[in-house]
């Protein structure tokens, strides 16, 4: 049976659907058989993130509407084999879809499955509750920002009440320079703040974020290892800036 997990956030633009796509990628290219849902009805754009929006037939509504199977409406992923993208309401998205209609579809297809994510709408408006109602573990991504850490907070706070069997964060665009120089809260210090164990930390590395998954960061690597197997290994953005060369790319990156 499938963990279902949401992938959510306080804001936007803090690299949510980035992590559910390579987090997912990871997990299939180590054999888990993975369900990607896109359940951001407004600004639906997994298929993109993934780079399988020319292969989209169907769509989760065509399935809830009776117009094909959960199976059809499914999109295996070209290089991952284990991966496939179920995409949300490209067909109508103006219409109306239920969280008990969401659910159907996810728990028909969850014994096949070992991992459904889910990625959800930012925010806590009805997207946000159609998207969590479905789920039974929550991922929050945030970056160390201190507006982006109010708004997970906040998310926090209402994933609660849902009562998951798991709830964690991972933290993106962690800068190592900031770290070291003090100007920016550690991973430790965040979990702290959010009152969640971290998952798992992401560099800021505009690598990361080209929208190709067949070349993996290794911190996406580590983070997929932590879910699968509930270690809780940080990955060391500090690294890079450490020693002679890294003291020069720290004054390098403070003068750009």
């Amino acid at each position: 049976m499938a963990r279902k997990i949401v992938v959510t956030s306080g804001k936007g633009g803090v690299g949510k659907t980035t992590v559910a796509v390579n987090l997912s990628a990871q997990l299939a290219r180590r054999g888990q058989r993975v369900i990607l849902c896109d359940a951001d009805f407004g600004l639906n754009n997994v298929d993109v993130a993934a780079g399988v929006e020319h292969l989209i037939t169907y769509d989760i509504v065509d399935v809830i509407e009776g117009r094909c199977r959960a199976k059809q409406a499914l999109v295996r992923h070209p290089t991952y084999g284990n991966l496939y993208l179920l995409t949300s309401s490209h067909s109508a998205p103006e219409r109306y879809v239920s969280p008990q209609a969401v659910k159907v579809v996810l728990d028909a297809l969850a014994p096949q499955f070992d991992f459904i994510f889910i990625d959800c709408p930012a925010g806590i408006d009805d997207g946000f509750h159609r998207a969590v109602a479905t789920a039974d573990e929550a991922i929050v991504v945030t970056t160390p920002h201190i507006s982006a850490l109010r708004d997970a907070d906040k998310v926090i706070t209402v994933l609660k009440s849902y009562q998951l069997n798991d709830l964690t964060a991972v933290v993106n665009m962690a800068r190592g320079d900031l770290l070291l120089s003090r100007d920016s809260l550690s991973p430790t210090e965040i979990s702290e703040l959010l009152k969640i164990p971290l998952l798992g930390v992401l560099p800021e590395d505009y690598g990361i974020y080209q929208g190709e998954i067949t070349q993996p960061h290794s911190a996406f690597r580590i983070l997929a290892n932590n879910l699968l197997t509930g270690k809780r290994k940080l990955y060391d953005v500090t690294r890079k800036y450490s020693g002679v060369f890294g003291n020069i790319r720290r004054v390098l990156k403070r003068n750009l």
